[in-house]
């Protein structure tokens, strides 16, 4: 049964990271587990081969093993939201048939990186993209990474195809939902792309966050997102702020520091794949002390067992 994106692009979507073994394979038991726990905690949909996925270092037949097991594993109980990364167009293409062939729910493009297009390259671009598929685009929008955002007057034009379903918006400004919202059709989603301004950006008419600290607490942070639409907003800035020194170490050095996070609550190994190397003593000894800062007043499960 068809679900419009309206009803599950919304709330704290973890960025799942891709557990690997001493080998430098993929752990599809572990990334299993990963996802089982993410469904149990009831999140509305797993992102996957993504950042925090390592996509790039990805083959585009380990980037579907994934996908696949992913969409095996949620039974349709949560959605599944497929990177298709990359900054040659027909390679974005090929990724996004691949995740359709896999059963993803939906792809999450993103904004070319290194060779810096001009919007109308960037329009053109996605719409080849979308244009390759029948699954529901959701356009990643991270300037950090990319160098030219996605410009507003971009996305609105994008927006005249009913393809084109969500933002995940990594550019750090909490305005643009409110500003854009009234240009955009009835169900068009806005989610930050990043955890340390998800309570602002939610705040102020935001629909939720793609998280990596998620993959960490997820039942914190549905409470947090529950909280701020029941307009409890001092309780969830309260909740926020006491995640913010783990959100820091993650957004540090993404993803490394998530692997070496999850790693201790025993929930995967902590190994990457080169260009990223695994988290130093220190970058570790940084992520205890903010596990730490909050098991007394047990925020997340595991922490401080």
């Amino acid at each position: 049964m068809f679900i419009p994106p309206a009803a599950w692009f919304t709330g704290f979507i973890p960025d799942l990271p891709t557990p690997f073994d001493t080998a430098d394979a993929i752990d599809l038991k572990a990334f299993a587990a990963l996802c089982e726990r993410q469904v149990a905690a009831g999140v509305p949909a797993l992102v996957v081969c993504e950042t925090a996925g390592e996509a790039p270092t990805l083959s585009p037949a380990e980037q579907e093993l994934v996908i696949r097991t992913a969409v095996d594993v949620a039974r349709g109980r949560v959605r599944v939201i497929a990177g298709a990364m990359s900054n040659a167009t027909s390679h974005a293409i090929e990724l996004a048939r691949r995740a359709e062939a896999a059963g993803a729910d939906s792809v999450m493009a993103v904004v070319p990186a290194y060779n810096k297009p001009m919007q109308v390259g960037m329009l053109a671009h996605f719409r080849a993209i979308a244009g390759a598929i029948g699954l529901p685009v959701i356009l990643h929008d991270v300037p950090s990474r990319t160098l030219r955002p996605l410009a507003d007057e971009t996305l609105l034009r994008l927006v005249e195809s009913r393809q084109f379903v969500g933002l995940s918006d990594g550019g750090g400004d909490i305005t643009r939902p409110m500003r854009l919202a009234r240009h955009l059709p009835a169900g068009f989603r806005f989610l930050s792309g990043d955890d340390v301004t998800a309570f602002a950006y939610i705040a102020d008419g935001g629909d939720g966050v793609i998280s990596e600290v998620a993959n960490i607490a997820p039942d914190l942070c549905r409470t947090i997102f529950s909280q701020v639409r029941q307009g409890r907003l001092q309780s969830a800035r309260y909740l926020h702020k006491r995640l913010i020194p783990l959100i820091t170490c993650l957004s540090r050095e993404s993803p490394a520091a998530l692997k070496s996070a999850l790693a201790m609550l025993n929930l995967m190994r902590p190994d990457t794949r080169l260009p990223i190397v695994p988290l130093d003593a220190a970058g570790r000894a940084e992520i205890a002390r903010a596990f730490a800062a909050i098991a007394d007043e047990e925020l997340i499960d595991g922490v401080g067992a």
